[in-house]
């Protein structure tokens, strides 16, 4: 029995990874992943010497602009809109250090950093200002439900009605690919819509979290993640015959976004190489969504570039997703 348990286990090839390779992965990414210290937090620093402060700064603050002509809102305006962690207003007696409560750790290290330095400065925290751990994760959290849903749940569904012969009478019947991944994913989309909204509200009313921005740019962003998740499901379905390898799959999928996202770990703090893989997992863009809408009431002018990474990644994987659909649809394609 224990060699035939071992031959299986060796033609299995993806649980053999998930034994060997993932504990691997997992060590080498949680090395450099998990890090809450900050090396350094992005700096604006505003006013008539703004140029004098910026070289008097503690080397944790990395200057990535100086505006001389820029005081009071629009200093704050500069947080809003996550140009940078901290904005340094000089205009003001003693200048004042607004402080992105959002970026949750780059606050705490910049407050930190500030009252070791002595230096006679007003530290106001924006948007958090009680620096809430509750505030921060909330919004993300949203995320990872649709993510959960998208992902995980649409892949077995999908390979549970392969097994059921299903999906074979689907390919006599005159349907595109196409047709039938939207008819699939149609009822997990309206359970992830009916989730993320939920998981919001009781986000908002449980935890006091703020909402303080568009609701409409708040359901863009969560339409085109839950669309790039659901997206990944269905790829996993059209590379796994059973429902055990598609759960392998999607925790594979799931487990680099809850750590690489700057879900539980600050981007900042990664090492260069973990960080962009960061950068390649739609989970990353919908936090930087969720918390700059829900947070810091963000516009949709300044959210572009995550909502905008959405939208080609839901166009790619989808694509994909159809492509490989419609191998499994053909005439000799898998039942």
């Amino acid at each position: 029995m224990i060699l035939k348990e071992l031959r299986e286990l060796r033609r299995d090839r993806r649980t053999l990874a998930m034994l060997v390779v993932m504990p691997i992965a997992l060590l080498v990414i949680f090395g450099y992943a998990a890090n809450f210290t900050l090396s350094h937090v992005t700096t604006a620093v505003v006013g008539p010497g703004a140029q004098t402060a910026a070289d008097a700064l503690p080397d944790l603050f990395q200057v990535v602009r100086t505006e001389p002509g820029t005081s009071g809102t629009e200093a704050q305006d500069l947080v809003r809109d996550n140009v940078a962690d901290v904005v340094l207003d000089t205009s003001t007696t003693p200048a004042t250090a607004y402080l992105d409560g959002s970026s949750l750790f780059a606050a705490q290290a910049a407050q930190s950093a500030l009252a070791r330095s002595g230096a006679q400065v007003d530290v106001q925290v924006l948007f958090n200002p009680d620096l809430k751990t509750s505030w921060v994760m909330v919004p993300a959290l949203v995320g990872l439900v649709l993510a959960f849903i998208g992902t995980i749940i649409t892949s077995i569904g999908m390979v549970r009605e392969r097994a059921a012969g299903t999906l074979a009478q689907l390919a006599v019947m005159p349907l595109r690919p196409v047709d039938v991944i939207v008819g699939k994913i149609a009822p997990y989309f309206a359970v992830g819509a009916l989730d993320m909204a939920l998981i919001t509200v009781l986000g908002v009313v449980i935890f006091d979290v703020p909402f303080r921005g568009s609701v409409a740019v708040f359901a863009l962003g969560a339409v085109l993640f839950l669309l790039v998740v659901l997206g990944l499901g269905v790829l996993i379905s059209t590379v796994s015959s059973t429902q055990a390898q598609a759960i392998q799959g999607a925790i594979m999928v799931m487990l680099p976004q809850v750590l690489l996202s700057g879900f539980i770990f600050p981007l900042p703090a990664m090492a260069a190489g973990i960080r962009w893989i960061g950068y390649c997992l739609p989970l990353t863009y919908f936090v930087q969504i969720s918390q700059g809408i829900m947070l810091r009431g963000s516009p949709l002018s300044t959210l572009w570039v995550p909502i905008g990474v959405l939208a080609g990644m839901a166009v790619v994987i989808f694509t994909a997703s159809v492509l490989r659909f419609r191998r499994d649809l053909a005439p000799g394609g898998r039942s």
